[in-house]
């Protein structure tokens, strides 16, 4: 259990830092009215209309702010969520393009991953390619003091709380358990079954709001994970003790292979009405949009206004794990729709746009992308094996007869390679 630090940790302003973090909401900004949506439905579907998210009864929309054309959604006085695009209404340049860089850095990373695992450098590998921008925004949303309980796919998010990408292979090459200490980045050990991680988020939260700390808890899961019933377990505690937490559901369309269609009767962000707080769907291939709402989210928690439940709407691209074949299951022309919409190449063609940023910028971040590439090889590569007698250490305080008897007897099998290969 991990012991809340959040008394313990300095406190920061809710200002802005390079690439995002709370910012201070806008006060009087107007409402900003989308410019198309994120496109085909693959599951539950994505119907616009003119109602908030948060309001009860409503039908299924999705909070966009940069348009997959890269055009930034201007503000007017009809859409229903001005409080949203408020918290990214100032952002700067520079900012801009520091959210891009981190998603291109990141799936650099998970690319390199991936190929590790097929050269057999890996035994698996979870990709996050095509929820770079729910990730990075939402990442980028919270401050050094919130705690983060992630699944096995936060790449990006761990990117952001400054976790070592390097530490997040060791678990997936097999020699350690995780590879960082949670409580140095308020970034919890990636979590493999599923969805438990939802109640540990919903129990951290309550400790923060007895500890009267104002920092905000933030629990990643998928939208197969939903219909577990951990997760729904904290929803109802995290409502009834009105927890500063913020769930943020990765609804990527299938869980492995199960479309949404299969997993729920209504969009996901809904049944945050019948626990009793609020739920909102985002455009999960818009950063601006992600980054917004987790914002929002995470600032009415730490004012001790209770949970809420994020929909991040996206698509993964790649393999639900490098065990997987999606091509059993799902066509490909459903996976071309959604390239269409892809995250980085939207904030490409706004930075370009709206020249932000020009061609050496791109090249500079191409070769510090490489470097990282290269740099991820050579660390895995590197990465000692573990003592093979440990895994017999620590199972019980004061140890155990039949432990120490199967220590022996996995000694000397292991010991019995070594005499093969010498022969």
């Amino acid at each position: 259990m991990t012991d809340s630090t959040a008394a313990r940790k300095p406190r920061r302003s809710a200002g802005s830092k390079a690439a995002g973090t709370t910012g201070t909401k806008a006060a009087g900004t107007t409402a900003a009215k989308a410019a198309g949506t994120t496109g085909a439905k693959a599951g539950a579907g994505a119907k616009r209309t003119t109602r908030t998210a948060a309001k009860k009864g409503s039908e299924t929309e999705l909070v966009q702010l940069l348009t997959p054309e890269g055009e930034r959604v201007e503000p007017t006085g009809k859409a229903p969520y001005a409080e949203y695009a408020g918290y990214v209404a100032g952002i700067t340049p520079d900012e801009l393009r520091g959210l891009y860089r981190d998603m291109v850095l990141t799936r650099r990373f998970d690319a390199e991953a991936t190929a590790l695992q097929r050269q057999g450098e890996l035994g698996l590998w979870a990709s996050l390619l095509g929820q770079e921008a729910a990730q990075i925004g939402s990442g980028r949303a919270t401050r050094e003091d919130d705690y983060v309980f992630p699944t096995y796919r936060e790449h990006g998010v761990a990117w952001c709380r400054g976790v070592d990408p390097t530490n997040l292979l060791g678990m997936f090459r097999g020699v350690n358990h995780g590879g960082w200490d949670p409580n140095s980045n308020n970034f919890h050990l990636y979590t493999i079954v599923i969805g438990s991680q939802a109640l540990h988020a919903t129990g951290y939260a309550m400790g923060v709001a007895k500890d009267g700390a104002d920092s905000g808890v933030i629990a990643y899961f998928g939208d197969g994970a939903s219909s577990q019933g951990d997760v729904n377990e904290a929803f109802n505690f995290a409502a009834v003790y009105n927890a500063p937490v913020v769930f943020f559901c990765q609804n990527n369309q299938w869980a492995i292979s199960e479309s949404n269609e299969k997993q729920t009767r209504v969009p996901l962000y809904q049944r945050a009405q019948g626990f009793g707080f609020p739920g909102v769907r985002v455009d999960g291939n818009d950063v601006l949009a992600s980054l917004a709402v987790t914002r929002w989210a995470l600032d009415r928690a730490r004012r001790g206004e209770g949970p809420a439940l994020i929909e991040a709407y996206t698509y993964r691209m790649g393999a639900h794990t490098t065990s997987d074949d999606p091509s059993r299951y799902r066509h490909d022309d459903e996976r071309a729709a959604w390239e269409a919409k892809d995250p980085i190449l939207r904030l490409r063609r706004h930075l370009e746009s709206a020249h932000h940023a020009d061609e050496g910028f791109f090249a500079e971040l191409e070769t510090e992308s490489e470097t990282l590439g290269k740099r991820v090889r050579e660390v895995v590569r590197a990465m000692p094996d573990p003592d093979r007698l440990a895994l017999f250490e620590h199972v019980y305080a004061d140890g155990h007869a039949l432990v120490d008897e199967e220590r022996v007897q996995f000694a000397a099998y292991q010991a019995s390679f070594a005499e093969s290969e010498g022969v």
